[in-house]
This record gives C-alpha cells, sequence and structure tokens, in this order.
C-alpha cells in the first residue's frame, strides 16, 4: 500500500513536472488565478443533524446538493467541544492547549467542584498569533468576516484588527432585531433573521471583490441556543411527521433550514458571478450538537416558548445519536462535526472521506492554497488537506488530541485517536477509558482490560502531547464542598473581559 502511494504520487509529480516544461516552452508564463475561499462555519451543529449523515426529520437540500458535487468527511473533529477554543484552532492551525484558550470565553465555573480548573491564559486571540486573515491578507486576497467572532470583544481583539479587511460581528442577543447588537451596528428590519443579513453581507462582500481572490469566512450563530427561527419554517415542521428516535424539534429544524438556506444562497452567488468553479467552499460546525442546557433553563428564546408550552421540546434540541453525549464532552458527540468541501477540478464530484480531520488543519490547508506564508516561530499543529481533496489515501497513523480540562457536560477530561482507537482520561478520578470506533461508534464498550498495552501506549501519547504543548491542568480544590458541587457561577473573568464595555454585558453569556 505504501508503495503503491509512493509510485502515484511519483507519476503525478512528475507528470506536473512535465507539463510544467511544455507550458512553460510553449506559452508566455502565465499562472492560474488563486481561488477564491469561502468557509461557512456552523455553531452547535451536531454531526448527526443533517440528511447527509442519515438524519430523517431535518432538512438541508443544500448541503446536500454540495456534497453531491465535492466531498464529503466522516471523520472530522473540532479541536474542542466549544466554541472558542475551536474557532482559536481555526484561525491559527494550533491546538487550543497550546494557545491557552480551553474554554469558551470566558469561561465557566463551578467553584465547589472536586477539581479548580484553570483559567483561559487570556480573554482573547493574543494578537501576536497569526491568523489565517492575516496570512491570505499577507498573500493579496481581500478578507471579510461575518458573524460569530467569540475570541475577544474589545476593539483590538475584533476580527478588523485580525487581518480582515471587512468585518460585521455578532456576539449574541436574539436572532431577530438585532441590528443595534452587531459590531458596527447595520439596519436591518426587525422582522429579518440572523442568517439571513449575515448572509446579505457576505454577498456584499462577494460583490464588491468578484475581481480579485477573496477569503470569505461566514460564521453563523444557528443553531445556538435560544432557539429561535421564521415563524412560517416553525410551522412547517411543526406539521412534519417525527421521525423515529429522533425529538424533532420544529424549531430547530427551522433553524438548520435558515443555515442551508445561507449556503444555497452563497452558492447560487458564485454560480450567478462566474466563480463557482474557482472556489473552494468549505462547510464545519465549530463543537458538537447540545441535546440540553446543562442549567435546565429552558433552550427557547421568548419568542418561540409557546410552541412547545408543557413539552419537554422546551428543553430538548437535538440528539447526536448513534454518537455519545453533546457538546461539552469529548466523546464523540461533543467533537465529530458534519465538513462538505467543494473545489471543481480538485476534488471529485461525489466523493467521501474518512480521512481524520481537525479543525487545526483548516489553517495550513488555505495557507498553502492561497500561497501564503506562516509567521516566524508560529508552531502549526495542523496538516494541509490538498492531497486528501484530491483523492489521496490519509495518513493510517495520524494521532490528533483534545484536552477540555473543564466541568461542563462531563467531567475534565483529555482524549487522544489514533486510527480506530480513542483513548479518554479523565482527571477528576485519573481513569482511563479506551474505545474502537470502528466498531463502537457510540463509545458503550471500553476495551481497556481487554488492551492494556495499547492503552498504555496511547495516554503515553496523550501525557507526552500535554507536556508539548504546555497543557492547564486542574488541581485540587480547597474549596471542594459535595454539598455545593454543581452550582455555576459567574466566572470571575467575566468583568475583567467587560472591563470598560457597559453595553456588552446584556448579550454575553453569564
Amino acid at each position: 500500500m505504501i508503495f503503491k502511494k509512493f509510485i502515484r504520487r511519483y507519476i503525478k509529480a512528475s507528470t506536473a513536472l512535465l507539463l510544467g516544461a511544455i507550458a512553460y516552452s510553449c506559452s508566455p508564463a502565465t499562472e492560474a488565478p488563486p481561488p477564491n475561499i469561502v468557509f461557512i462555519l456552523a455553531d452547535d451543529l451536531g454531526w448527526a443533524d443533517l440528511p447527509l449523515y442519515g438524519n430523517a426529520f431535518n432538512e438541508a437540500p443544500n448541503l446536500s446538493k454540495l456534497a453531491s458535487e465535492g466531498m464529503l468527511f466522516t471523520n472530522a473533529y473540532a479541536a474542542n467541544p466549544v466554541c472558542s477554543p475551536t474557532r482559536a484552532s481555526i484561525q491559527t492551525g494550533q491546538y487550543p492547549a497550546r494557545i491557552g484558550i480551553n474554554d469558551f470565553l470566558p469561561g465557566h465555573w463551578r467553584p465547589y467542584e472536586k477539581l479548580r480548573v484553570p483559567a483561559n491564559k487570556t480573554q482573547y486571540l493574543p494578537e501576536e498569533y497569526q491568523t489565517i486573515g492575516e496570512n491570505l491578507k499577507e498573500a493579496g486576497y481581500k478578507t471579510g468576516y461575518f458573524g460569530k467572532w467569540h475570541l475577544g470583544i474589545k476593539p483590538n481583539h475584533l476580527p478588523e484588527n485580525q487581518g480582515y479587511d471587512e468585518s460585521v460581528v455578532y456576539n449574541g442577543g436574539g436572532y431577530f432585531n438585532f441590528g443595534a447588537k452587531l459590531h458596527p451596528p447595520q439596519e436591518f428590519p426587525k422582522d429579518k433573521v440572523l442568517s439571513e443579513a449575515l448572509t446579505d453581507l457576505s454577498i456584499d462582500f462577494i460583490e464588491s471583490n468578484k475581481e480579485q481572490a477573496f477569503f470569505l469566512f461566514l460564521a453563523h450563530y444557528d443553531v445556538h441556543v435560544q432557539l429561535d427561527a421564521d415563524a412560517e419554517l416553525i410551522e412547517k415542521y411543526l406539521r412534519k411527521p417525527k421521525a423515529k428516535n429522533y425529538p424533532s424539534n420544529a424549531i430547530y429544524a427551522a433553524m438548520i433550514e435558515h443555515l442551508d438556506t445561507s449556503v444555497g444562497r452563497i452558492m447560487d452567488k458564485l454560480e450567478k458571478e462566474g466563480l463557482a468553479e474557482n472556489t473552494l467552499v468549505v462547510f464545519f460546525s465549530d463543537n458538537g450538537g447540545l441535546v440540553k442546557r446543562f442549567d435546565e433553563i429552558p433552550l427557547l428564546d421568548k419568542h418561540s416558548l409557546s410552541y412547545y408550552e408543557n413539552d419537554s421540546l422546551q428543553y430538548i434540541a437535538s440528539s447526536n445519536a448513534p454518537l455519545r453525549a453533546e457538546k461539552g464532552t469529548i466523546f464523540e458527540g461533543g467533537i465529530r462535526e458534519p465538513m462538505v468541501v467543494r473545489w471543481p477540478g480538485k476534488i471529485k464530484a461525489g466523493t467521501k472521506s474518512d480521512a481524520l480531520i481537525s479543525s487545526i488543519d483548516f489553517f495550513p490547508t488555505f495557507m498553502n492554497i492561497g500561497k501564503g506564508r506562516v509567521s516566524h516561530g508560529q508552531q502549526i499543529d495542523g496538516q494541509n488537506l490538498e492531497e486528501i481533496f484530491e483523492g489521496e489515501e490519509p495518513q493510517p497513523e495520524r494521532s490528533l488530541y483534545w484536552h477540555y480540562p473543564v466541568y461542563h457536560h462531563a467531567e475534565p477530561a483529555s482524549a487522544i485517536r489514533k486510527g480506530d482507537w480513542k483513548l479518554i482520561h479523565f482527571m477528576q478520578d485519573d481513569h482511563v477509558e479506551l474505545y474502537n470506533l470502528e466498531e463502537d461508534i457510540g463509545e458503550s464498550i471500553d476495551l481497556k482490560a481487554q488492551q492494556p498495552e495499547l492503552a498504555a501506549e496511547l495516554y503515553t501519547s496523550l501525557q507526552n502531547w500535554r507536556e508539548e504543548v504546555s497543557a492547564a491542568m486542574p488541581i485540587p480544590n480547597p474549596d471542594f464542598d459535595s454539598e455545593k458541587r454543581h452550582l455555576w457561577v459567574r466566572h470571575p473573568h467575566f468583568d475583567d473581559m467587560l472591563q470598560g464595555l457597559d453595553n456588552f454585558k446584556e448579550i454575553i453569556p453569564q
């Protein structure tokens, strides 16, 4: 297998050199225009939420069409089970543990738990990191960012100062009547839904930059709680028969359709402008799907509570089955993501990849495609995905790592996946669990007793990685109180993050 792969790459490289020599000798030196790059990021969309992955209730025809024209990924992962760390990994190509952002900003806080969890190193993405926006801007791209940022809210930490020529960011506060909550504020009708407005801004960006290479980062807030959507769409899904063994929440389904409509509108604009054939389009989600809130608060916005009065679906958004658990854990339900990529001429239409992919891979991939150069001294943990896009076999022994030393929907934990095997280290009582994901995608059968040598090998690799990235670890909590251990309070860094920004306090989660 390795020999065949070598021969295939040798032939490919030799052919490229020969064709390059012929082109050089027979025609003036010209370079193909660099491809545009469009990255569409969903918020809290689970791996099992799309029909592409078997969902029988939700509808997403535009994403299905995108996959039919490109590549569907089955083993794509967020580098963390919550938003800010994964977003940092996308921007920098680094593991969140290396950056020191291990939880959402400012973070979860249970002050009386058995372990005292480490705070994030900073409450923003430090300026010394080169973002993918800065990288592609330096390579000659026009760069735009529209939507959720969640990597700092002070002016010098926003996309406009992190490499994006144009940006409009949103920090939360509802899916309607949001114009004044955008930065900078925008004028939109009160009944316009947020996903539509962010798509409008993105289409305007494409229109303004269609004559040159551009990088568009569209970061939706959908399908994050509190759930809300267009009333007509909600009614559509309320009338639809429920799927077996799935919550079939009509408001959640309507939000997925909003997302899908956005994808369709972006693709229509690219087609209309004749850009679709020279544009790489990537769809991804920042972490696993949310099943229910940890604090037992209804997850519906006040506008939509009436749809499920006295109904359990006030509290249940979705299900990640057959995956285990949800957002806020490093079980598969918290980190495995939907991923679709379209790139005509590079990706064969209608293909599927089982390669291990992480959100740390987008930076080096986009950098290489855009012919950018990484800043001196910036460690890149991710891998260039171009060969996988082109159908090459992935590296069989690649290892991926996660570090979430936080109490959220589970205990603090780290994990490693190598091949089909995944080992999780739970820090509270210092035990490990070992799963074969090829045979047990639901992580229901712990095999460490049957595979002690493999468990020890993977644990050693995980520990070595944590030391290499200087992963912050929890410590015994002198204030541990068994009666109050599950009490959640506002994070002590919350006020520091918002110092001088009183207008944000109403819309940042507390």
